[in-house]
């Protein structure tokens, strides 16, 4: 089993430190496992290479998608494993693995009431969030995909600061987090008086978060989650210990049983009696690993800094590999790009506020459409990468007249058009009076782009796109404006000022990780690594690289995290 990150303990030295479980990764399924840990009276270790806690999910709208919860009831749903179990295999076909889509199954609900049952951990369902692949056998309109409720950082008083803030994009204020709800009323707000008192009570509440910390301490969508699991572990008497860098992992008697790492400059060993969860979040950010498993060029990823694949190394080393039977690598999204004053890069995803929404189209660079923009972002991304091996279609562009923008937004533009004076000062944001003018800005031949306009127009007209279809099934529908007919994904995009954004793929999360079997415990050639789990975006994906639905990478991390650290602890 012995490889260059793993160490061989002939004899445990008395002044380890000792731990039952240890979980490298402080994300969303990294503290979901150190969690239900302590759930179950373990002396949990979780350590985290950045400075932060979260990972992705801090920066994600946290929906967390699983079938048959108790939830579905409370909007009406109805559900079962079986549906649910018919909808995956018609979703996945070949790639399903029924025995780890059983596991996900049965234990996800289990995970989810023990959570409400024994932590702060609180989840909502969307009153209406299908399923992507909405025209599928068991396909659901609702109750699978849930939401956590938003958190009172203060709770977690000086611990707040461990939190990874979000995506400054995603924030209003320069700081206050929103969710849909709070959205819907600010939106609102000049048409009615009960909106009016709440968007002025959710300012107030920021005003006074920026007398004492850096952003408000509301914390909403994946935020919430991380708050809320955080503070649950806090609670239970867990330790996390950041900015430590795992790079050995310490075999025992043909197990693995504890890491050896660095923090502040000092090495350390830590055992675990029972075993050590991998959930550090996939490979995104390693350089060797993307381009082994995601060879296409000008990708971004949105993803957290730390997902940089040394978990998934260790667990190579140990005698782990990485799954080969995956649709996609990556889960993808379109995101648009732009250069922040301090330097950075923000990148910014499209999911649902802007493609699908009527006034809006996206073509290439050609000037013509080549797919249908209300799919999913996943295989948006998708469509983009493989349209462009015949046509360069990265960067796309999806553009808005000036009706759309103003009620949607548009990428960074937020509804309302706030924003739009930066964001065309440096060209984030491309402006023109006419089609031909926008065409010309963007180096798009300008009378193909007529006639691509001319044509969606009279789809839009009738509703019906015979090209590529957009706005067919239900899903589709739902990511446009319901006031708009015969489709709520489509009108003629009529009356300038035009304006556009350059879409580029993004990849959102890893499928592709190590091979478990159904209890998460990592594969090696003859079977489960003793000691062994991964979780996560360290795990090779349940979904083998489809994105069937909404929250289907936290819904799968929360329920193995559930799974691994029951076994690990039946032991």
């Amino acid at each position: 089993m012995a490889g260059s990150h793993v160490a061989i303990a002939s004899e445990r030295a008395k002044n380890v430190e000792c731990y039952d479980l240890i979980v490298i990764g402080g994300g969303g399924a990294g503290l979901s496992a150190a969690l239900f840990g302590t759930i179950r009276g373990a002396r949990v270790l979780l350590l985290e290479s950045t400075e932060y806690v979260g990972g992705t999910t801090a920066f994600s709208g946290g929906t967390i998608w699983i079938p048959n919860t108790f939830h579905a009831a409370e909007v009406g749903a109805q559900d079962s494993v079986e549906q649910a179990e018919i909808f995956l295999h018609n979703a996945l076909g070949n790639y399903a693995s029924e025995e780890l889509i059983r596991a996900f199954l049965l234990a996800g609900p289990r995970a989810v009431e023990l959570l409400d049952r024994e932590t702060d951990v609180k989840l909502r369902p969307y009153p209406l969030h299908p399923d992507y692949m909405s025209d599928l056998p068991g396909a659901t309109m609702k109750g699978r995909a849930l939401e956590p409720v938003p958190f009172d950082g203060r709770l977690l008083g000086d611990k707040f600061d461990l939190v990874r803030p979000p995506i400054p994009e995603f924030t209003i204020l320069n700081g206050l987090m929103v969710d849909r709800n709070d959205i819907a009323h600010l939106l609102n707000l000049k048409k009615s008086w009960v909106s009016f008192r709440y968007s002025l009570a959710l300012v107030a509440r920021y005003a006074r978060d920026k007398l004492s910390h850096k952003r408000g301490t509301r914390l909403t969508m994946g935020n919430a989650l991380i708050g809320r699991l955080l503070h649950s572990f806090f609670k239970r008497g867990g330790t996390i210990w950041t900015q430590a860098q795992v790079d050995k992992l310490i075999e025992e008697d043909g197990r693995i049983a504890g890491v050896s790492f660095v923090r502040d400059g000092k090495r350390q060993d830590v055992h675990a009696v029972h075993g050590v969860i991998l959930a550090s979040g996939g490979f995104n950010r390693s350089p060797n690993l993307r381009k082994a498993l995601v060879p296409d060029a000008d990708i971004h990823t949105p993803g957290a800094p730390g997902h940089k694949g040394a978990a998934l190394e260790l667990a190579l080393s140990a005698g782990g590999r990485i799954g080969d039977r995956n649709v996609e690598n990556v889960f993808w999204a379109p995101v648009s790009i732009r250069q922040r004053a301090d330097g950075t890069k923000a990148v910014f995803p499209h999911f649902v506020f802007d493609r699908a929404k009527p006034g809006t189209v996206i073509v290439n660079s050609a000037g013509r459409r080549f797919f249908n923009e209300s799919t999913s972002y996943h295989l948006t991304g998708k469509a983009m990468i493989e349209a462009n091996r015949n046509e360069p279609c990265i960067p796309a562009f999806l553009i808005a007249d000036h009706q759309a923008i103003k009620t949607y937004g548009l990428g960074m533009v937020r509804p309302g058009g706030s924003g739009m004076s930066f964001l065309l000062k440096d060209g984030y944001l491309v402006k023109g009076e006419t089609l031909a003018e926008l065409a010309g800005r963007l180096g798009v031949d300008a009378k193909q782009l007529q006639r691509t306009v001319e044509t969606f127009n009279g789809y839009a007209a009738t509703g019906i796109d015979p090209d590529f279809g957009r706005g067919t099934t239900a899903y589709e529908r739902n990511l446009g404006d319901p006031k708009n007919s015969p489709n709520p994904t489509m009108r003629p995009l009529e009356k300038g000022p035009f304006y556009a954004v350059k879409l580029y793929p993004g990849d959102i999360g890893a499928s592709a990780g190590l091979v478990t079997d159904p209890r998460a415990r990592v594969l090696g050639k003859s079977g489960p690594i003793g000691g062994l789990y991964a979780v996560g975006n360290d795990q090779n994906s349940v979904m083998a690289g489809t994105y069937p639905a909404p929250g289907i990478t936290l819904g799968p991390a929360i329920a193995f995290a559930y799974i691994a650290v029951e076994d690990a602890l039946a032991g």
